[in-house]
Order: C-alpha cells, then sequence, then structure tokens
C-alpha cells in the first residue's frame, strides 16, 4: 500500500462481507461473463478482511489489520516513486512456488507481498508470457486470476489485476477457485468462458497461516519450474524499481475498464461429474446411496460436495468447513494435519458415513477416510492410488518422493507387479522425473508424494486433489455397476498386504546459521558437510547398508527398518526420518545419526535426543 501514489489522508476501519458469500455463485451477467470495476471506482486501495473474520482474531492482533490506508490520487509523475521500499524479490522464491507476507499482525513477520510488489510480479509474469508465447500484434494474450479462501485473496488478485492488464493482457478473474482448475483453464476450449487462457495465476499460500500467500503460475504445458520463477521475479524487481506514480495510475485504469469475471468452476466440475458417470457406464447418478462427507477445512475445497458428490447421487450430510473462511478456525486445511485428519475420521464415524474425503486449502492435495476411520493418507494413499492405477496399466513405475517406506516399496513391487521409482521430496522433482522417465522409454503413469500430491499421466501431469478422490469414486462408481456392493470396503481390499512399520517418526534438526561453526558458508554446504560424514559413518557399521539406489540424502537400512536424513528444500534444516518395527530399534537407528552428527555443533539436536532418550 505504502507505494499507492498521494499521501495518507486518515485511516478507516474497512468491514467487507465475506469473500464469496455463497461459493462459487455465478455471475449475473449473461452468459457467463462481465466487466468488473474491482477497485472502488480506482480511489482507494485496503485490506480486503471481513468483519467476522476481524472478530475472529486474537485482540492483540487486530489493531495490525482492521485498518487500511485511503490514497488520494496526487499528480502523475514519470519518475520513479523513491518512497517504495527495498524488495529484494529473489527471497520470495519457494521451490515452483513464489510466497511470502500479505497481512501484518504476527510479530517477526513483516508484510512482504505488498501491492506494489504483487503488482510487480504479475507484469513480471506478463512479460514472461509475452516471449514464451511470442504471440502475434493481433491477438491479446489472456490470463486467469483465482484465489483460495485467504482474507488476503481478494486485494492480492487487484494487485495482480493491475500488473497484467498494465502490461497490455486481458485479465479474467475466477474468483474462489482451486489450484488444478487454474491450470484447466489454459486446456479448456470453449470461448463462452473465455478459455483456453495462455496463462494462469493461482493466489494461495497452501496450509500456511491465515497472515501468508502467494503464487502459482501455469501455462498449457503446465506448472512453472524453478527457474521460470527465478526469472518471473528478476523482471519483477525491474518492474518495480521502474514504477511511477503515472504507470500505476495507468495499470489502475486498463484493470477497471478491461476485467472480466467468469464462473469456471462450473466448467471444471462439470468434468470431474463427467469423469464418474463414464467410469460407471453412463449412469447419471452411480453414487446413488452412498454417503460421503467432505471436509474442505474452510478451504476452496468446498464445491466438492454440492458441485461433485451431490449430483452423482452421494448423500453428503455431515460434510463440514465447507464455508471458506480464511483464518481457518476449525482447523489446519491440510491432509498431513493430525488434527484435521481426526476431524475428518470423527465425522465419518459419528455419520456413519462411507467415506470422508479431506482437501488442503487449494483442493492440490487431499486424503480420504474408509467407513471404519482408517485414513488413506501418506503411504496407505500412495499403495490404493497405485493399485488403482497398476489395475490400468500393469507394470507402469510409480514415482514417489523419498520418505516413502519400505513395506510400500514391497507391495507395489511384490503385490501389485509394478515398479516403484523412489526419487527426491517436492511435488515438482516427483511429477517431473515421472515425465523423464516416460520420454526415455519408462512408463509411468502415477506420481505422487507422501503430503497428497499426486499427479497423473491421463491428467496432464497435474497434482490435481480433486481428480485423485475422483479415482476412488470411479473405483466405488464402478464396483456398485458390477454388482459389488460393500462400501469403502472396495477400496480399503485394494491394500490389503501393505506392511506398516509399528514406530515412524519425522525429527527436525536445525542449522543455525549464525552458529561460528559454518564459518560465514551457507547452511546448505554445511549440511551436505553432515550428510558426507553421515554417509562415511554407515560404511564403517556392518549393521547398517546404504540404500543401492538413492536420490536424496542419505538412506540406510537397518535393526529391521531404515532412516533417511536429508537436507531440507528451502530451510536450514535437516529432516530425519526413522521407520521401524520396534520403538527400541527405531531408537537404535537414532542412535547411529547422533553419534555421527554429534560432531556438527551447529546442529540442534535437541529433537533427536528427547527420542533417543531412555524412557
Amino acid at each position: 500500500m505504502a507505494a499507492m501514489s498521494g499521501k495518507i489522508v486518515q485511516n478507516i476501519f474497512v468491514a467487507q462481507n465475506r469473500l464469496s458469500g455463497t461459493q462459487y455463485r455465478r455471475d449475473l451477467c449473461a452468459p457467463y461473463t462481465c466487466n468488473s470495476l474491482p477497485f472502488c471506482g480506482g480511489k482507494l486501495a485496503w485490506t480486503s478482511i471481513s468483519s467476522m473474520q476481524m472478530h475472529k482474531l486474537p485482540q492483540y492482533q487486530r489493531g495490525f489489520v482492521n485498518r487500511g490506508n485511503v490514497y488520494c490520487n496526487a499528480a502523475s509523475s514519470t519518475t520513479a516513486i523513491p518512497h517504495l521500499d527495498k524488495v529484494d524479490f529473489l527471497k520470495l522464491q519457494n521451490g515452483s512456488d513464489i510466497r511470502g507476507v500479505a497481512v501484518a499482525g504476527v510479530e517477526g513477520e513483516p508484510v512482504t507481498l505488498t501491492e506494489p510488489v504483487t503488482e510487480a510480479i504479475a507484469a513480471g509474469f506478463a512479460a514472461w508470457l509475452l516471449e514464451k508465447k511470442k504471440a502475434d500484434a493481433s491477438k491479446t494474450l489472456r490470463v486467469s486470476i483465482g484465489h483460495d479462501s485467504r482474507i488476503s485473496a481478494q486485494m492480492l488478485q487487484d494487485a495482480v489485476s493491475r500488473g497484467i492488464a498494465g502490461a497490455g493482457l486481458d485479465v479474467v478473474q475466477y474468483g474462489l477457485a482451486s489450484t488444478p482448475a487454474m491450470f484447466n483453464s489454459t486446456l479448456t476450449e470453449d470461448e463462452a468462458f473465455l478459455c483456453p487462457v495462455d496463462g494462469a495465476i493461482m493466489i494461495t499460500a497452501s496450509h500456511l497461516p491465515y497472515n501468508r500467500n502467494g503464487f502459482k503460475f501455469f501455462t498449457n504445458a503446465g506448472g512453472l519450474g524453478k527457474a521460470d520463477i527465478k526469472e518471473i521475479l528478476e523482471r519483477a524487481a525491474d518492474v518495480y524499481n521502474k514504477f511511477t506514480d503515472e504507470s500505476l495510475t495507468k495499470s489502475k485504469r486498463l484493470a477497471s475498464e478491461s476485467v472480466k469475471k467468469v464462473d469456471y468452476m462450473t466448467v471444471y466440475t462439470a468434468d470431474l461429474v463427467k469423469a464418474v458417470r463414464k467410469a460407471a457406464g453412463n449412469i447419471e447418478k452411480p453414487l446413488e446411496g452412498f454417503h460421503i462427507i467432505v471436509d474442505a477445512g474452510n478451504g476452496a475445497g468446498g464445491f466438492f460436495a454440492a458441485k461433485v458428490l451431490e449430483p452423482l447421487g452421494a448423500i453428503t450430510s455431515g460434510s463440514q468447513f465447507l464455508e471458506p473462511d480464511g483464518l481457518f478456525p476449525y482447523h489446519i486445511p491440510n491432509p498431513e494435519d493430525k488434527a484435521a485428519m481426526k476431524a475428518i475420521t470423527q465425522a465419518v464415524l459419528q455419520n456413519k458415513a462411507d467415506l470422508g474425503i479431506i482437501f488442503d486449502t487449494d483442493v492440490d492435495r487431499s486424503a480420504a477416510v474408509d467407513s471404519t476411520g482408517r485414513e488413506f493418507n501418506r503411504n496407505r494413499l500412495i499403495a490404493l492410488i497405485s493399485a488403482i492405477v497398476l489395475e490400468e496399466h500393469p507394470g507402469t513405475t510409480i514415482v514417489t518422493d523419498s520418505v516413502t517406506s519400505d513395506g510400500l516399496t514391497t507391495f507395489i513391487e511384490k503385490k501389485l507387479g509394478g515398479k516403484h521409482h523412489r526419487f527426491k521430496r517436492g511435488y515438482k522433482n516427483v511429477i517431473d522425473e515421472a515425465i523423464r522417465l516416460n520420454s526415455i522409454g519408462e512408463e509411468s503413469h502415477l506420481a505422487i508424494e507422501t503430503s497428497g500430491h499426486g499427479a497423473l499421466k491421463e491428467n496432464h501431469w497435474l497434482d490435481d486433489g480433486a481428480y485423485l478422490m475422483v479415482k476412488l469414486l470411479n473405483k466405488l462408481a464402478s464396483a456398485r455397476a458390477s454388482g459389488v456392493g460393500g462400501g469403502s470396503k472396495v477400496l480399503t481390499n485394494l491394500i490389503e498386504g501393505l506392511q506398516e512399520p509399528a514406530v515412524a517418526v519425522e525429527l527436525r534438526l536445525k542449522i543455525n546459521q549464525n552458529h561460528p561453526d559454518l564459518k560465514g558458508g551457507s547452511f546448505r554446504e554445511y549440511g551436505e558437510a553432515v550428510l558426507n560424514h553421515l554417509e562415511n559413518s554407515v560404511d564403517l557399521d556392518p549393521k547398517l547398508q546404504k540404500a543401492p539406489v538413492n536420490y536424496e540424502g542419505v538412506r540406510v537400512s537397518g535393526y529391521g527398518g531404515w532412516f533417511l536424513l536429508r537436507l531440507s528444500l528451502h530451510d536450514p534444516v535437516l529432516p530425519l526420518n526413522i521407520e521401524a518395527p520396534s520403538n527400541e530399534d527405531a531408537v537404535k537407528l537414532g542412535l547411529s545419526v547422533a553419534s555421527a552428527v554429534k560432531e556438527f555443533a551447529a546442529i540442534d539436536t535437541s529433537a533427536l535426543d528427547k527420542f533417543i532418550q531412555p524412557s
């Protein structure tokens, strides 16, 4: 906000309605699109936080976020704006995403995704897209913008719109949407919905706290990679440094004149419904009689109950937290979170449902629960989807991240007849590896992380949590159509024989970047030194054996189990995963690691020390 032209004239309390009112409400303009003026006449700018959301904030935080600054338009200038804060754009990169703080109020977390920063990032993407598409002068490129339920979503959507429109591209706002839908909008061919778009931007920070937000970018080739994000941020920095009052005013005017709104989620959900009907032999309501509960965690996934399950005939009573609320008052929308999984499990059992489905905030991850309360997440979800995919594509390679269990390998290769290719952490790493394998002649139809990111070759390698759940619904529907009953037991039976460890833990060994032991080097260099030392130590221990094929960290078998020590993709942390048949065996593996890392004074081993101490 500080970069808007003019001076602050007063502070006002801003109270707005919820982000969406009713979920995925269709715009009233015929047939599906309308011009919009999202900037209140282009005169004011403020943080978009509803009065209800303000009420839920802790008292100490309200003072930080319940006031917006009102700006007057000043005389335009063609010189750079001197009062813009200096920004290190590259620090906003988080792998293949951009992440930052969008809402003030959390101590030690200053806002980094301001409106001018956001506008510059969008302009950087527009410039990148123009170069990649190399459009002729007669064609104007189109960019779709969607967001999850975060309280900063509207403010960032408006800033993104200004950046795209200011670069001369057409802007199509989807409002509340899912990340997978944004990618799909680059593939859909339907001019009534202004599709296909040339590029798409999803405003989301996945399951991170309410004050965070960020961006994911897509073209019809898929999600952008790390190198693309770095280039966009470099372009954004250049745009930001050249901002003038005149350029900001112009982008605001262009956006107010040209932005259109589209209810694209109607298209996306219709395609999911069609997929299940097709799997069941084109039966109109193949899930009739099934009781399926959805937990959206107040994120963007609430559409799944009314827009997908109910048209297929399913009963959805007992579904919870479908209302978008960016403060996430009940639990974190995260299938890896224990509280979140407990919430959906309890809902299934209390309502005697056949199946429970849970999504993360932007619906690119998911998990499920069967009628007995058994969770299908992490290794179990991978085993379940692998069983379904290998029925369709016998012998195919399943690509996973590095922390999957040895029991999963045995299940995929011995029980299902497939091949397990364990790769690096990071959903984009896993997806790109599956694509690479196919390019060299090794067939792979599934790339999936333990976090719940799952991508299928048949779905353009998009990590789509809703589509992943549709694969489960397809199995239920096809089983029903062929006369097989038993509800979710059809799914549970598919993972019969999966060996699961008695003990499975992840411990985080933090690297103190200010410790003199680093000698001015980076935490990454220090972490690599730790891993090299551990690897040498393992070679000297006859009870331990390194994994013959390993792409990340140091993975070691021993005492009936295994451990993996690796360096985090982004943070100064060495995560340690241990799985073993007993706590005693797990402790022995932990002691092996502790013995090797004790020489590195900058490592905080408190979590490991607590684990290996006698109880």
